[in-house]
């Protein structure tokens, strides 16, 4: 009855009878499939993009003496003061950037709902979004809802997963209206560099460009001092960034981060969120709170990825990858071989990255996500579930025995 009811911007009369798999559901059919056919083999599964610990015991403390409290139980609308504050004094501890807590610092129920609410904020239909690929489909997905159009800038080895603005053609320059970035970067961890970072402020004031920096990652850097957008001088002129606690402080299914930089900007999310949502848990803020003025927390985890990091680096050189360490988040991103021999003998040849990923989970219990946007290329990430460095230890010489039983050829 109501099948020609759906609006077009998800399909129209055409809704729900798409045959498509999205690659993560294939992922998770194959995942299903290996632990079924071989219920004695354990799954590796380095695919997985979330922490794979929980929050630290003292946060969930904070987060149950503060949900017992009767006056957390309010609609915190757009954030709480303590929240602001502490988000406020963590970027200027971190990144050297000062914001006013009360016109430059809105929370958010993480980075994706804030993605999700930014295209009202300032997409029309026919407007121009600037958006890396690979990368993060949100903002770019509620864009086209609103009518906009999407350009995805090319992310390669050659120009070290930076999108290159230079090349951008004087039409797409005039139509241009936001450009979204992510360093470090889902899926490369790539890392912006500040000479990156003030030629895209610079592009950005040139041509009328709003600046959004999803900087989800930003504070899991392995060899420098974290880096932010509105470090660089004149950028809160055009720029916001995003930040989440999910990724940094083992919070993921908390929701919890929010949006600073240019006041009009943080203004303008804040009315449509206000029509959007009616905020997060008091509770969960005051936590938060708690976190980012402990940033040891993130310091101890950056070591853990860090150090697991150059495990895995080592383990996939040894097995024929052009395997560099990032410089940040906890993913790592390398160019597939060309075939490989599955568990009954048969050489496999490899035309995608989605034919690599496939054959690497049911052939040899080993999960990764393949990006085949721009070159077939697979993500590995490095929250393989691990109790302890000895365990840790185990997973990559494990990962290297059935690496070597591929006979991966390059």
């Amino acid at each position: 009855m109501i099948q020609g009811l759906f609006a077009e911007r998800i399909g129209g009369a055409q809704y729900g009878k798409s045959t498509a798999i999205y690659k993560f559901e294939k992922i998770k059919r194959a995942k299903a499939a290996a632990r079924k056919a071989f219920p004695d083999r354990q799954l590796l599964d380095l695919g997985v993009g979330e922490p794979d610990e929980p929050a630290f015991p003292e946060t969930v403390r904070v987060l149950q003496e503060e949900a017992g409290k009767p006056e957390n139980r309010f609609y915190t609308d757009n954030g709480i003061a303590v929240f602001k504050q502490s988000a406020a004094r963590y970027m200027q501890r971190h990144f050297g950037v000062e914001l006013d807590p009360e016109t430059e610092v809105l929370h958010s129920i993480g980075s994706k709902a804030a993605l999700s609410i930014l295209p009202a904020c300032f997409i029309n239909p026919g407007d121009l979004t600037l958006m890396t690929a690979p990368g993060y489909p949100v903002f770019g997905t509620h864009a086209k809802y609103f009518g906009g159009e999407v350009l995805n800038l090319r992310l390669t080895e050659e120009n070290s997963f930076l999108p290159d603005l230079d090349s951008l053609s004087v039409d797409v320059r005039r139509r241009a209206k936001v450009l979204v970035l992510n360093y470090p970067n889902n899926p490369t961890g790539a890392a912006a560099t500040p000479d990156f970072f003030a030629q895209a402020v610079a592009f950005c004031r040139e041509n009328d460009v709003l600046l959004i920096h999803d900087a989800a990652y930003a504070s899991l850097v392995f060899d420098n001092k974290p880096i932010s957008v509105l470090a660089v001088p004149g950028a809160k002129e055009v720029a916001i960034e995003l930040h989440s606690l999910s990724k940094s402080f083992n919070m993921t299914g908390w929701r919890i981060g929010w949006v600073c930089g240019n006041p009009l900007a943080v203004r303008a999310y804040g009315d449509v969120k206000d029509n959007s949502d009616s905020g997060q848990f008091a509770a969960i803020q005051k936590a938060a709170a708690y976190c980012l003025d402990h940033s040891e927390i993130t310091t101890f985890i950056t070591n853990k990825y860090s150090r697991r990091m150059d495990l895995l680096v080592a383990v996939l050189k040894k097995a024929g990858f052009k395997a560099i360490k990032p410089k940040g988040s906890f993913f790592l991103y390398v160019r597939i071989p060309t075939a490989g021999i599955g568990g009954n003998g048969e050489r496999r040849e490899f035309k995608t990255a989605e034919d690599f990923s496939q054959f690497l989970i049911t052939e040899h219990l080993v999960s990764t996500v393949p990006w085949d946007d721009v070159g077939p290329y697979v993500r590995w990430s490095v929250t393989y579930e691990a109790a302890g460095i000895d365990k840790e230890n185990e997973a990559m010489v494990d990962l290297d025995r059935r690496l070597r039983a591929a006979k991966l050829e390059f």
